[in-house]
């Protein structure tokens, strides 16, 4: 009889290592779960846990267990109604027995009622997953939270630990090179002299002459062998050094429209989109400021709080958002040292005299400062003259400006993945 035993630190069914696998075998149940959790819950619970469903025919695993084996014979009890040879009739659809509570549908399949709890940590994994900022780049060492060891050479002092091995031996080879060279070199001689000794004729060899040669050579060959073949002093070791770990410095400007044209419907949608943002910066990159600014007929830098909630609204000038963000990244984010973004969500809708300024804006001023910049016109009708105005920007800088459209609650999460999809090096 086979018997098999878990003998891992954690309880069964609870194996971090197995918890992985599981969330790997089935990440494109997870994955559409999250992206449907997203469009279905509030703003408020947009980041919590969720409860997957996995189909019946995809949770089938492989067990142990032992088989009958060997041969056996059983009775079973014979019915009323059937003798050997009568024919059964087909069930008709969906009229088999049973007492399941799978949700049955007219095409065979049905949904399993195993249910799997992913944590929150695992629900924004798979939720930024394959996520980045674009163009990303290393400006400078600026405020270095942490530091890091670095390669260095080798050192003769230092712990087993961190032996180089293959330096070691290479410095103990050259040492006994050194050490045996001349002993080498008079071990050559005395052999050729010997040699010519022995190819004399036995009546006139100077066996006495010989013999010290023998003698000699033989010492000096024991000396040889008493040179070690590591010492002490050979030894190298990795040398480690701790130096600045750089940090990638990085601001994102979320940019939002609060004017009278945006509904309540389209303002909450925005702010779907920025809490999806916010979340993804904040849990991706450590060394990365957010500026919030709302703007109507003027614009004014606010903080977390003001910016999702706040009930402020007017009239509608975009360019006024363009000059505050601009002015910004004047006082406080220089271009050369910090890696600058910007999302900006809006109606589209605005003064017609005003889309021709903000596209001279972007063109003339921001877009050379940016690594990205990103609009997304939450609308369901007509594109107006700020996105026009937009497209023409795209064309001079199609790699640093994305334009998207969203219509929907189910369209935000789609859109902000491809916004920030990971580029090919």
């Amino acid at each position: 009889m086979t018997y098999i035993i878990d003998r891992r630190l954690n309880a069964k069914n609870k194996s971090t290592v197995n918890r992985q696998r599981f969330l790997k075998r089935y990440q494109s149940h997870i994955k559409k779960a999250v992206a449907e959790a997203i469009t279905k819950r509030s703003i408020t619970d947009i980041d919590k846990g969720e409860k997957i469903s996995i189909p019946k025919r995809d949770i089938s695993e492989p067990i142990f267990h032992h088989g009958p084996g060997g041969k056996r014979s059983t009775i079973h009890p014979g019915n009323k109604e059937f003798i050997a040879g009568d024919k059964l009739l087909r069930p008709k659809q969906n009229a088999g027995g049973g007492s399941g509570r799978g949700q049955a549908s007219n095409s065979g399949d049905g949904m399993d009622e195993f249910v799997f709890q992913i944590t929150q940590d695992e629900f924004l994994e798979f939720m930024f997953e394959d996520l980045e900022l674009p163009y990303l780049v290393k400006k400078q060492l600026i405020k270095a939270s942490s530091m890091q060891f670095v390669r260095s050479g080798v050192t003769s002092v230092g712990i087993p630990a961190k032996l180089n091995i293959i330096r070691s031996l290479r410095s103990a080879h050259a040492r006994r090179i050194a050490l045996g060279g001349v002993t080498r070199r008079k071990i050559k001689l005395l052999q050729h002299e010997l040699d010519l000794l022995l190819l004399q004729p036995e009546l006139v060899r100077d066996t006495q002459r010989i013999h010290e040669l023998t003698q000699e050579i033989t010492r000096l060959e024991n000396r040889l062998k008493k040179i070690p073949f590591i010492d002490t002093f050979d030894l190298r070791y990795n040398n480690d050094v701790l130096q600045p770990k750089p940090s990638t410095s990085a601001v994102m400007f979320c940019l939002m429209d609060v004017s009278g044209s945006m509904t309540q419907t389209t303002k909450d949608m925005a702010k779907r989109f920025f809490i999806l943002l916010y979340l993804f910066l904040k849990r991706n990159y450590e060394r990365t400021d957010v500026v919030f600014i709302r703007h109507h007929t003027s614009a004014k830098e606010v903080n977390e709080e003001e910016f999702f909630y706040s009930r402020e609204t007017g009239g509608t000038i975009v360019s006024s958002v363009l000059h505050e963000m601009s002015d910004i990244i004047k006082k406080r984010y220089s271009p050369s040292d910090w890696n600058i973004y910007a999302a900006q969500a809006s109606d589209g809708d605005n003064w017609n005299d005003d889309s021709p300024v903000c596209r001279d804006l972007l063109v003339n001023d921001i877009m050379p400062k940016v690594q990205h910049y990103s609009y997304v016109e939450i609308t369901p009708r007509e594109h107006q003259a700020l996105w026009y105005a937009y497209e023409q920007v795209k064309e001079q800088f199609s790699d640093q400006f994305s334009l998207q459209q969203i219509t929907d609650v189910a369209d935000i999460y789609p859109v902000f993945r491809k916004l920030f999809h990971r580029r090919a090096a």
